[in-house]
Parts: C-alpha cells; structure tokens; sequence
C-alpha cells in the first residue's frame, strides 16, 4: 500500500544513504571552510528536531578561533591521558593508537547545549521522565549529522571532555547543559565503515539480536539474518554511480545549487 506522503524512490534512498554513510569523523578533514548559508542550512534541520512539549531545549555555540579550539584541544588531552589510564595490555595499546578527535584540524567546531530551564516548570510530556529534554536535544544533534552527511561534510562527536571546563571556555551559564561537542568540516574521504570497527575496538551487533516481541527476550520471527548486511550491499552498489552526483551537488566548496530550501513547520 502507498501511503500519502511516502517519498518517491530516489528521495527515500537518498536518506537512507545519509544514515549508512554517517560516520563519526576524526579525520581528513579538509581546511576549505564551511559556507555561512551550508552551516545555517545544518543549524536548521538540527533545529526541526523533534522535542518534548515542543521544548526546543537546543542552542548551538559556532566555534573557529584557533585560540578557543587549542583550549579545548588541550581539556581533550588531558581526560584523554586519564581515560587510557582505564586500559591495559593491548586494549591500551589499541586505545592509544586511535584519533578521537579533530578539534583543530576541523574548519568549525560546535558546542551544543540543552536548556533545560526552557519551557517553565511545567513542560508538557516532561512530568514523569525529566530526561526527555536531552533525548530531544540528541534528536536535534542526529538531524544535524545526517543533514552533514547529505552536504558532504564530516561530523564528529568528541565525548572525551570536561563539560565544566568546556562551559567556563566558551562562557556557557551555569544551569545550560553541554550535551555534546563536535567537529565539523569537508572531508577528503568518509571511510566505509565506522573507524572503531575497521580498528578492531567492536563490530556492529547484528539487528536481529536486537529485536524483541511483545516482552524482553522473543525473538522476533521472520527477521532475515544478516539484515544489516543486505542493507550496507545494496547500497554500496547504488553508491558507485551516486558518488559522482553527489561530489557535484555538495562539492567541497560546498555552494548551494538550484532552489532554496523551504522549511515548513
């Protein structure tokens, strides 16, 4: 049955081709800047989250001076030296040897928060889980990835810091959350697959294993095995020929081609 509002075939192959080609950049980055109108394109489609009681908990902190990402660079450092303290043997060994990071080597970085003071006392869906303010917040941040991904830029999540001192540095007030730190920028490549499996630190949990029916523990019946993989197979084939289009459409300068986005409520 074809629903209403279903998306033709090449729209719905388009998003689906952000998911799987989204990665957690933390390397090669390019140094060609990111145009004001692609970024404010981003900050949109993160801001079209959904978000409990239409909360918009979110705020976006644009970072380029070199000064201001040194700062950071070096809080990343130190939790860094900390965190592989937890290591031994060749998980350390291992851990050491991966790049978690591209704070300086990203043309931008951004700082996003959650609010969660906004809304008044009372927000609508908030009363029993308070959380839901930073689940909203994660919402807007995976918009933001994939919108990335479709522009032809990198995004990566640095989660080794101290938030506290990330909110002195930028000047973030004391009741804002920092929810998440990334590094934005055109990239020279997006590997194939994620960094951390290529090394060796995990491998993708197949989704069959993940799917339960009606209580915790049924499998669920009719799941093909190796879904993840028929996924990632058709894809790489169509990618072959989409490659090229999408290196003109986004392109590293990152221009925008053809008409203006509108962006309906």
């Amino acid at each position: 049955m074809r629903s209403a509002g279903r998306f033709s075939n090449l729209e719905r192959e388009a998003v689906y081709r952000s998911i799987f080609e989204r990665r957690d950049v933390r390397k090669n980055f390019l140094p060609a800047p990111i145009p004001d109108d692609v970024l404010t394109r981003l900050l949109t489609a993160a801001h079209h989250a959904g978000s409990v009681g239409f909360m918009q908990p979110w705020d976006f902190v644009v970072i380029r001076d070199r000064a201001t990402k040194r700062a950071v660079k070096d809080l990343f450092d130190d939790a860094n030296a900390e965190a592989a303290g937890r290591y031994t043997g060749a998980k350390a060994e291992l851990y050491r040897r991966l790049k978690l990071e591209g704070i300086e080597e990203a043309p931008v970085n951004l700082c996003v928060t959650c609010s969660r003071r906004r809304g008044g006392l009372h927000v609508l869906g908030r009363s029993t889980v308070r959380e839901t303010d930073l689940y909203s917040t994660c919402c807007a941040i995976q918009n933001l990835w994939l919108a990335a991904r479709a522009e032809g830029i990198g995004v990566g999540w640095v989660s080794i810091l101290d938030h506290g001192a990330v909110k002195r540095i930028l000047g973030i007030p004391r009741p804002v959350k920092v929810l998440a730190y990334l590094c934005l920028g055109y990239v020279s490549e997006f590997a194939a697959r994620p960094d951390l499996e290529t090394a060796g630190w995990r491998s993708r949990i197949p989704v069959e294993q993940l799917i339960h029916s009606e209580s915790w523990g049924n499998r669920m019946q009719g799941v093909r095995r190796n879904v993840d993989a028929d996924h990632e197979g058709v894809h790489a084939n169509r990618r072959c020929g989409a490659d090229a289009l999408g290196r003109r459409a986004a392109g590293v300068e990152g221009q925008s081609q053809g008409r203006r986005l509108r962006h309906g409520r």
